[in-house]
């Protein structure tokens, strides 16, 4: 086989062809695996609302889906789950947050977030952190009588902890938390 000569057109045109095979090949590798994908995020899902919920992840557990607005709001006979999304420090921090039927947090989890690793990562367990009523945790808590708010924005020693040098995940975390509270739960 002769030896292409080295000009910047054949250039142009290898590097387009691997282009263009790169980029089928990775068209194909998404349509195959797209589906399973999309499935794990269901089941990640459904098994996130038992988790807030408070349900045993065994257990049969029914509720209907609305979507309100940015918000996929989950209802049961417990309460409600909100899922809710805010910016944080590097990107979108998707949050599932339940509430009973007076409007406490029962629980959370953390679906997607870009956080740095080790610490805004922390927030999947920071603020569940310590017993019921201590300044980290937001379990128990009710937006609608008290705001969610970062210690450090506030002075006030009765808001919430950050977690140690992530204020912004943490900021975008509570507010995340008080807007499913303030558009979802609020006027039910």
């Amino acid at each position: 086989m002769k030896k292409l000569k080295s000009s910047l057109m054949n250039m142009v045109l290898v590097l387009t062809g691997i282009a263009i095979v790169a980029g089928f090949a990775l068209a194909y590798i998404n349509s195959v695996t797209a589906p399973q994908i999309e499935k794990i995020n269901a089941e990640n899902l459904a098994k996130g609302i038992k988790e807030v919920m408070g349900v045993d992840a065994n257990a049969d557990f029914e509720y209907t889906t609305e979507e309100k607005g940015a918000y996929t709001v989950f209802k049961s006979e417990l309460g409600t789950a909100v899922q809710s999304t805010t910016n944080g420090f590097g990107g979108p921090l998707k949050v599932l947050v339940g509430f009973d039927n007076e409007g406490n947090i029962m629980g959370y989890t953390i679906l997607e977030h870009a956080e740095t690793p080790g610490l805004g990562a922390k927030a999947g367990t920071w603020f569940q952190q310590g017993e019921k009523g201590k300044k980290s945790n937001i379990i128990g808590r009710n937006p609608g009588q008290r705001e969610l708010k970062v210690t450090k924005d506030t002075g006030d020693k009765d808001d919430v902890d950050a977690i140690t040098a992530s204020t912004i995940t943490s900021r975008a975390f509570l507010l995340a938390v008080q807007n499913a509270f303030n558009d979802c739960i609020k006027n039910q």
